[in-house]
């Protein structure tokens, strides 16, 4: 991966979480209904979460992107 690829992913990712502060905020803003989102949010972020985690401890995955998708 080059410097301007990780430019890239690292102003992504600042969008992404900017982005996410500012729906979190308009929900507090519309409490009785925003507390839907932000149930829908935090079930995002443990699925999410649970995602990356199962991603990075599978040991079988990093073999064959390794060994055989070349």
């Amino acid at each position: 991966m080059d410097r301007y690829e990780k430019w890239g992913y690292s102003l992504l990712a600042i969008i992404a979480i900017v982005y996410l502060l500012v729906i979190f905020i308009g929900m507090i803003a519309v409490f009785p209904f925003g507390i839907l989102g932000l149930v829908f949010l935090a079930a995002l972020g443990i699925l999410l979460i649970k995602v990356l985690k199962e991603r990075l401890q599978n040991k079988e995955d990093d073999y064959y992107n390794r060994e055989v998708d070349k």
